[in-house]
């Protein structure tokens, strides 16, 4: 029988996409830190010794753009003008302008409506701790991993991929790990077979013995596969906000809407209903209620209350989806206000979401599940 596998890659906080996500939540949270209010849709562009800021911001803050883009560039680890990309000595610009009126029509304190139509999903199951998919809890991890690494030593560099293939029983329960992808730029010092059993032990098997597995296992682990990444980062190839968004979510595993996260205020629904419907999936797992759970939110501009809401627990549910669709009605607010008061998000807490992952982090508001014992009592289970 074939193997059943489902792979997931994430990438690290220095890839050129993830550099352009960095600058913008950076931004956004300057700017709510100085005033919660603050409505921020801020785009980033990054390419060699280049960084283009535009968006539309309006904002009683008194933020120093360009010197915000630098300290984030800093703090990922692009230092050296060797690279072809450092904080101080990088070109950058800005192009920002004020929120459209038309939209803050929909979308003021007032009214309170969607900042935009679309549609987000949220996920969570049963296969990590954490209650993400394995496949893309293990590449984050990686992807993570590499980045203390490369704060621990001036051989590697901060653009790095990865990529796993997790194997699935017939009963859709992970059973072992197919492959590993690892790829980092590095300096030209670093020889490769020394990098390659650097990765393989300090950064692999630390990793996998966290999930409970043994690298000895793994039928394929491929590092640095074509050889020298020296040439990387925004140096390399150019980078955009937003670019990401299977990396930010759920590495394919649960569906997306399509909107993009980094460089939005929680007005815009394609990040803060995102977080809300990871939020009440999370706590329908975290109740009992089923082992996998997506939720989908959807939404019209200026409309405060969602179009449409969707549970659907792929037969591992407890009890039906209509039911868990019924219990979510009942005790979450999913208006854009309600889910800003609920998940506290006018406060500068975006930046680490853009290097270390929006999902499955323990101190992320819309991780907590507090609604678990609530949606268990109701349930009856």
């Amino acid at each position: 029988m074939e193997k059943r596998l489902f792979t997931s890659e994430c990438v690290t906080n220095g890839h050129p996409d993830k550099v352009a996500d960095s600058v913008s939540d950076a931004i956004l949270d300057a700017c709510l830190a100085q005033d919660p209010g603050s409505r921020v849709a801020c785009e980033t562009m990054v390419t060699t010794d280049f960084c283009m800021i535009c968006g539309e911001i309006t904002t009683k803050a008194v933020v120093d753009y360009k010197a915000v883009a630098r300290e984030a560039i800093r703090a990922i680890g692009y230092i050296y003008p060797g690279d072809g990309f450092d904080a101080d000595s990088v070109e950058i610009q800005c192009r920002i302008h004020t929120q459209s009126a038309d939209i803050a029509l929909g979308t003021n304190d007032e009214v309170g409506g969607a900042g935009d139509q679309g549609m987000m999903f949220g996920g969570a199951c049963t296969q990590t701790p954490e209650l993400m998919p394995l496949p893309v809890a293990l590449s984050r991890a990686l992807a993570n991993r590499l980045t203390e690494c490369v704060h621990s030593t001036d051989l590697l560099k901060p653009d790095g991929k990865t990529q796993v293939s997790v194997e699935y029983d017939e009963n859709g329960k992970p059973v072992a790990i197919d492959t590993v992808v690892v790829s980092i730029m590095h300096s030209a010092d670093f020889e490769m077979e020394e990098l390659r059993k650097y990765i393989r032990e300090g950064v692999i098997a630390p990793v996998l013995k966290k999930y409970g597995f043994d690298i000895a296992d793994v039928k394929n682990i491929h590092i640095n596969p074509t050889g020298n990444f020296v040439i990387g980062g925004p140096n390399g190839d150019t980078g955009l906000t937003g670019r990401k968004i299977i990396v930010d979510t759920y590495g394919g595993y649960f569906s997306h809407g399509g909107g993009a996260f980094s460089g939005k205020d929680p007005t815009k629904v394609d990040r803060s209903a995102a977080y809300m419907a990871r939020y009440m999936a999370k706590n329908l797992v975290a109740a009992g209620l089923a082992e996998e759970v997506q939720v989908q939110l959807a939404y019209a501009i200026g409309v405060a209350q969602p179009v449409s809401l969707r549970v659907q627990s792929f037969g591992t549910g407890k009890i039906s989806d209509e039911k868990m669709t019924e219990l979510l009605r009942a005790v979450c607010d999913m208006t854009p206000g309600g889910i800003i008061r609920k998940l506290d998000l006018r406060r500068p807490i975006y930046a680490p979401t853009a290097a270390f992952g929006h999902f499955g982090v323990a101190d992320r508001p819309w991780e907590q599940t507090d609604l678990a014992e609530t949606l268990r009592t109701m349930a009856g289970i």
